[in-house]
């Protein structure tokens, strides 16, 4: 059974770190391009970072550049989201995703996982 599993979500303070890990469970995600993305409640879901089967192309939406970085490693079938400088308005669920090219791509991805939740608040 083909499954992407996210973990790292939790609670942090405004201002503080995270890192999320995405994880291919039954297949190799070194041929796919992955994308980070997130729904808040009452909001529309959310595209975050992308990064390319390769790892050499990577985008960012603008709420989030220069305080998150999307990274893999396909020797151990992962990639991150590290987030810095975290704010209220980045609580959501996080849910990384796998399209079916190496490169990413404007339609939505086929594959997702279940999401993992992060809330920021003092």
């Amino acid at each position: 059974q083909y499954q992407l599993v996210e973990s790292g979500g939790g609670l942090v303070q405004p201002g503080g770190s995270l890192r999320l890990s995405c994880v291919g469970s039954g297949f190799r995600v070194a041929y796919y391009a992955i994308g980070w993305f997130r729904q808040a409640p009452g909001k529309e879901r959310e595209r975050v970072a992308c990064i390319s089967a390769g790892g050499t192309s990577t985008n960012y939406a603008d709420a989030v550049k220069g305080r998150f970085s999307i990274s893999r490693d396909n020797t151990v079938n992962t990639v991150w989201m590290q987030m810095n400088g975290l704010n209220a308005e980045d609580t959501a669920t996080y849910y990384c995703a796998a399209w079916a090219t190496s490169n990413c791509r404007s339609s939505l991805p086929g594959s997702w996982g279940r999401g993992t939740q992060v809330t920021v608040s003092s």
